[in-house]
């Protein structure tokens, strides 16, 4: 695995450095006299090929036409842009408060046939009762300060969680032991949680499994929480960002992460066992 899920995007960021660095080295050009041609300073140049400064479509077409390969800017404007929309603030995207995340996800599962989900810290998403919904929705509204759609985020959560019970999609679910000991909300809220977990685990699309904390050789680590949409992009939640995953050679990793962990993890008796021993710790 990357030694951070965002080195993806700065992976891609870099690419896109290299890219222009290589046109204008084969332009027999220095950094100064690119920026003398570009109309702008030496340090902007610098800054863009050391990947500090993402440079804008307008930039990239004026490297490229001094570089005299003005055929080149569409393909490397591309994939500038894809490098950025990789990473996304999460500021950003629920600015305008959680709903609309949780809407903006809707066409993503729908067109989803696998879905593979590891969480070390939380239940997750698609597993969430309404009472752990709102209680962990509650905390991530007042701590990142963003406007109050508790209820509706709740709601469309609940909503999408529907595709548990459409056919065509199956899901494989992996959590460490240690998400069903994380208390969100008050004990009832808890407890029901992790009732609903028995049920839901027993759906025909549902695999759930639980990697026990009494696991003594583990061949991967416990990471961030990562969502497979099929094998065509992984997404990584952390504190600041979402960091999503496209190139094949990363989903890959993340794939095999994916089994690793699986594998490490119990299923059916010894699962529910798991869970009603966690709901017994909140009496």
């Amino acid at each position: 695995m990357p030694t951070s899920p965002s080195s993806s995007a700065q992976a891609a960021r870099e690419s896109v450095a290299q890219r222009l660095r290589e046109l204008r080295i084969e332009a027999g050009l220095t950094g100064s006299e690119l920026a003398k041609v570009c109309g702008w300073t030496h340090s902007k140049s610098s800054r863009i090929e050391n990947a500090k400064t993402p440079p804008s479509p307008d930039d990239i077409r004026r490297w490229c036409e001094a570089c005299g390969c003005p055929r080149q800017a569409p393909d490397i404007v591309a994939q500038s842009q894809n490098a950025e929309s990789q990473y996304v603030e999460w500021r950003r995207k629920v600015r305008v408060g959680m709903k609309q995340l949780q809407d903006s996800y809707v066409p993503l599962f729908q067109s989803t046939r696998m879905f593979r989900v590891y969480s070390a810290t939380l239940v997750p998403g698609l597993l969430q009762s309404e009472g752990y919904a709102t209680a962990l929705m509650t905390s991530i509204t007042e701590f990142r300060e963003i406007p109050d759609e508790v209820a509706g985020a709740v709601a469309a959560r609940m909503e999408r969680s529907r595709i548990l019970h459409q056919p065509g999609h199956r899901f494989v679910l992996l959590v460490e032991e240690s998400a069903l000991r994380h208390q969100v909300g008050d004990s009832d809220a808890m407890a029901a949680q992790l009732g609903y977990l028995l049920t839901a685990g027993a759906l025909p699309a549902v695999s759930l499994g639980v990697i026990p904390m009494a696991t003594q050789v583990r061949s991967i680590w416990p990471m961030e929480t990562f969502h497979i949409y099929d094998e065509n992009l992984v997404s990584v939640e952390l504190l600041s960002a979402r960091v999503t995953v496209t190139q094949p050679s990363e989903i890959s990793l993340y794939l095999r992460a994916f089994e690793e962990l699986r594998g490490m993890a119990v299923y059916g008796a010894e699962a529910r066992a798991l869970i009603v021993k966690a709901i017994d710790a909140l009496a």
